[in-house]
This record gives structure tokens, C-alpha cells and sequence, in this order.
């Protein structure tokens, strides 16, 4: 599997999830952070695509935004979408965690 694709991915979800979020609550603050951090996933999967420097950096910035945002509620609410947003923003941590180390 290529370095892009999960950064590729979880943009997308990123970002579909804060359209729904917004659609179904009206929720702007979920809007906003759901299409930025997709937006930043994104980006970071280009650059990695065309090895352009700092793309593991900017996927390792967007798991780090997005568990600080959903890793606080996933443990205080005990509810499932923050846990899945946790799962993710931990699974883009460790996978491009392993990534940067492997390349120094």
C-alpha cells in the first residue's frame, strides 16, 4: 500500500463526516474541523504522493489535531463518534509514526 492512501482516506472521511455532522445538526464547529483536517490529510497525501518534503509531517499534524479534539470527548461522553474519530486519529498517528521514524 502506498504512503498516500491512508492520508488520502481519512481526509475524505474527515471531511464527508463534518458535511453530515453539519447537515444533520447544523453543527458549524463540526463543519469547519471536518472538511479543515480532511482538507490537511489531503494535502499531506499529495505530497507524499510526489515526494515532496514534510507530507509524513502534515499527516502526523492531522492525526494529532484530530485526536485532540476527539480523544478528550470519546473519554468524557462515552460516545461511538467520537471513539471511531479516536480510532482513526490514533491508527493515523501510529501509521505515520512509523512512517517518519523509518525514514530518519
Amino acid at each position: 500500500m502506498s504512503s498516500d492512501l491512508p492520508a488520502l482516506i481519512l481526509g475524505v472521511l474527515c471531511g464527508t463526516g463534518g458535511t453530515i455532522g453539519y447537515v444533520k445538526t447544523g453543527s458549524v464547529p463540526s463543519l469547519v474541523a471536518g472538511l479543515g483536517v480532511g482538507a490537511l490529510y489531503t494535502y499531506s497525501s499529495q505530497r507524499i504522493r510526489n515526494n515532496l518534503p514534510y507530507g509524513i509531517e502534515l499527516a502526523l499534524l492531522a492525526s494529532t489535531v484530530l485526536a485532540g479534539s476527539s480523544v478528550p470527548r470519546a473519554i468524557k461522553t462515552g460516545k461511538p463518534l467520537p471513539q471511531v474519530l479516536s480510532v482513526l486519529a490514533a491508527s493515523g498517528l501510529i501509521y505515520y509514526g512509523v512512517k517518519f521514524m523509518q525514514r530518519e
